[in-house]
């Protein structure tokens, strides 16, 4: 049979059935007598329960007359003690509802213990968690983590004391701190990202604008290099003028002489010299007319003296003699025209234009020799033509452009090239027809006048815009937050590219004053940020300080590690205070201190456990001094050796520095003691403790107390009803304390069972 069926097994039935009452014998209550019995006694326990008797109770679910009293005083009992008393009694009984009704209300206190462990351990645990949640640096579950024991503590909070609820919120503080501060870093790490684009977008844009001015500096050498050809194209045309006026007063000269004014064609020459002396290098074909000029002044003076005929021979012969020439077509046209105005001068000076068939000769020889330069004037006439053409075409484009344009939202970057464009092609349509050119001319002239007009009205302004973003960059150096001044700076330059088109030399100047006001900007920011960094360096400094004191703190030992724990809270509010730390540096720092602290913690712990032990040490031979004291009492030593063995124990616990809680006042208490003591019990007590420790240590029994361990096993399940070990017994230093209590064994004895003890013990 097993342990339970033999503790717990229903009670036996009678052997006999009792005997039959004689007939005579008097009968048992009367109907009227039971009824009035349950009343009272329903009126009893009604009282009983209003007054919270409960041995009335507890009586009245045994001894009840009734099964309504009996079960309606079990559903009255609450205490778990004299539940099990109860249960005890009546099982095996007629009365199964009673039993049914105690062994429920035992089991739902049971769950309900249950329960509230599970609680008390769930609140304990959960506590515990964000405790030391709250001490971890950051990672990327950290939120997660947090949130999962915050639900977690939601579903428990409600149970548990106010110490712990504030101790638990203080850490959910802590940890939403943490996450604080690492948002804040995120942030910063942010801005500084932001600032390195923007460096960026400022170096692209430095970039456009070097090439912008590299362009604008190609297109003003373009136009210089225009206004340079223009300006030599109107000397060159002045020059012509010159030239031209030098060549009609030549051919003035030519004319007088062909009309025999000799006198004229002198004073011509005169006025040739003055205009000689400011006019650039004849060309080939006016030096020659010149020449050719003097040479028939000079030879005028003598032609009365000579005959005209050997020089028309030299003329006509000349003039055949160009047929065929090589000569570019505008020389040979002079030369050709210089020879009949000689012929003419010789006609004239001869009175007459000499014999036909000379003139004949000679006007042949003419058209002849002229046939080349007539072929050349009419391809320069179709080129002017077809210059004139390509100009009304031109123009018609312009004017078109002009008209269809939206002016509304005028696209300027196509204004500014097509008037630019429009300019070099006119000139390159060139030369064309004076007069056939000169109305279109003016109609040009007209017509880019109003776009440029248009474009100067954009560029007026564009200016104004652009000075007023410069003063607003100026007033922002009077900002006193640099990273908004540097963001509203930033803003500032897209508007200033978003701003139309300026006159290359304007917008250089304007440039430049904005960009210093930039510039004066982002350098009063980056001073900023250098003070910043400079203060990360700063706390990064005090960190590094802390870590090496709380290094220092761990490496110390005894009472001096437990006077430097103290300041631990102060130290790590201060790491805490520290600030922001450099980003390179943030996690390895924060890292360090928390494992410095971890280190002080873990020596803290050791420390108190090594001083812990010692005094459960001096405790233990303390109490084995006091034994030794009571044990020569409890032998009726004489009074010197147990004065000596009293003065021996006091000496001892005199010298100990540290006791358990409670110690020292037990020891006195033993000490106090002066009767003699049961040896024979006491040692029975000391194996009994030692039983104990070995089941909770699970180790085993030594042979000869195998048979006092099952019975100290059979006695604990029989009191506690199987429902485990209290927690007063499963304490150590309840049971030191045990230990402590017991009287005085013999030595031997004592000091094996102590041994068997301790090794439990530790």
């Amino acid at each position: 049979m097993s342990l339970f069926s033999r503790f717990f097994r229903k009670a036996p039935l009678p052997s006999a059935a009792p005997e039959k009452p004689p007939e005579n014998a008097d009968a048992g209550p009367s109907v009227p007598d039971r009824a009035r019995v349950a009343e009272q006694e329903e009126e009893a326990l009604k009282a009983a329960i209003d007054g919270r008797d409960a041995a009335t109770i507890a009586r009245l679910v045994v001894e009840g007359t009734s099964t309504k009293v009996r079960q309606l005083a079990a559903q009255a009992i609450e205490d778990p003690a004299r539940l099990r008393q109860l249960i005890r009694e009546v099982r095996g009984g007629n009365d199964k509802g009673v039993y049914k009704i105690l062994t429920s209300k035992r089991d739902a206190l049971l769950v309900q213990a249950r329960r509230l462990e599970q609680l008390n351990a769930e609140i304990s645990a959960v506590s515990a968690a964000i405790e030391r949640h709250s001490h971890r640096p950051h990672d990327p579950v950290f939120s997660a983590t947090l949130e999962q024991l915050e639900n977690r503590w939601k579903a428990v909070a409600a149970d548990a004391d106010p110490q712990v609820l504030q101790k638990v919120q203080q850490a959910i503080e802590r940890s939403r701190e943490v996450i604080a501060q690492h948002l804040s870093r995120i942030a910063a790490e942010a801005s500084r990202e932001l600032a390195a684009a923007n460096a960026a977008a400022e170096a692209r844009r430095q970039r456009d604008l070097e090439e912008e001015a590299a362009a604008f500096a190609a297109a003003e050498r373009a136009r210089l290099v225009a206004a340079q050809r223009q300006a030599q194209a109107e000397m060159q045309e002045a020059e012509m003028l010159a030239l031209r006026q030098i060549g009609g007063l030549v051919r003035k000269a030519h004319g007088a002489l062909q009309a025999g004014s000799t006198a004229r064609a002198a004073g011509l020459r005169r006025m040739l010299a003055e205009r000689l002396s400011d006019s650039p290098p004849l060309p080939a074909h006016l030096a020659s007319q010149l020449q050719q000029l003097d040479m028939k002044l000079n030879e005028l003076a003598d032609w009365k003296s000579f005959s005209v005929t050997p020089k028309r021979v030299e003329l006509m012969e000349e003039m055949e003699s160009l047929v065929g020439s090589t000569l570019d077509p505008v020389t040979l046209a002079e030369r050709i025209k210089s020879l009949q105005r000689q012929w003419r001068t010789l006609d004239k000076g001869a009175g007459g234009k000499g014999l036909e068939a000379e003139w004949q000769r000679f006007e042949e020889a003419g058209h002849q020799a002229y046939q080349p330069c007539r072929e050349h004037f009419e391809a320069q006439a179709l080129v002017r033509q077809e210059n004139l053409q390509r100009r009304k075409a031109l123009f018609e484009r312009l004017a078109a452009f002009e008209t269809g344009h939206n002016w509304e939202q005028p696209d300027w970057r196509t204004v500014i090239t097509a008037l630019r464009e429009s300019k070099q092609e006119w000139q390159r349509h060139s030369p064309v027809d004076r007069d056939a050119g000169k109305p279109l001319q003016a109609s040009f002239l007209a017509l880019t006048s109003n776009l440029q007009g248009r474009l100067d009205a954009e560029y007026a302004r564009n200016i104004k815009l652009k000075g007023a973003l410069i003063e607003r960059a100026q007033r922002l150096l009077a900002d006193g937050d640099g990273r908004n001044a540097s963001d509203e700076v930033q803003d500032l330059q897209q508007k200033w590219q978003a701003v139309g088109p300026v006159p290359r030399a304007e917008d250089q100047r304007l440039w430049e004053a904005f960009r210093q006001h930039c510039t004066a900007v982002f350098q009063k920011r980056q001073q900023d940020f250098a003070a910043y960094a400079a203060g990360l360096e700063a706390n990064k400094s005090r960190g590094i300080a802390l870590c090496e004191e709380l290094e220092k703190v761990a490496a110390l030992s005894g009472q001096e590690l437990l006077a430097a724990a103290r300041n631990l809270p102060d130290l790590r509010l201060a790491f805490e205070a520290a600030g922001e730390f450099p980003r390179g540096a943030a996690r390895e720092l924060r890292g360090r201190f928390e494992r410095a602290f971890e280190r002080c913690e873990r020596s803290i712990a050791q420390q108190q456990a090594r001083d812990a032990d010692h005094s459960w040490t001096g405790l233990f031979e303390a109490a084995d001094r006091v034994r030794a004291y009571r044990l020569a009492i409890a032998r009726d030593a004489d009074v010197a050796q147990r004065d000596l063995l009293r003065r021996a124990a006091e000496d001892y616990i005199a010298s100990v520095g540290q006791w358990p809680k409670g110690g020292l006042e037990a020891l006195k208490r033993e000490l106090a003691k002066a009767d003699a003591s049961d040896v024979a019990a006491n040692e029975a007590a000391l194996r009994t403790l030692c039983i104990r420790a070995e089941i909770l240590t699970g180790r085993s029994t030594p042979p000869e107390d195998q048979p006092l361990r099952r019975d100290y096993q059979v006695q604990r399940l029989i009191r506690g009803m199987g429902q485990g070990v209290a927690a007063d017994e499963a304490r150590w230093d309840t049971m030191a304390f045990e230990w402590l209590g017991v009287g005085p064994t013999e030595e031997a004895t004592y000091s094996q069972l102590l041994q068997r003890f301790k090794r439990c013990w530790s």
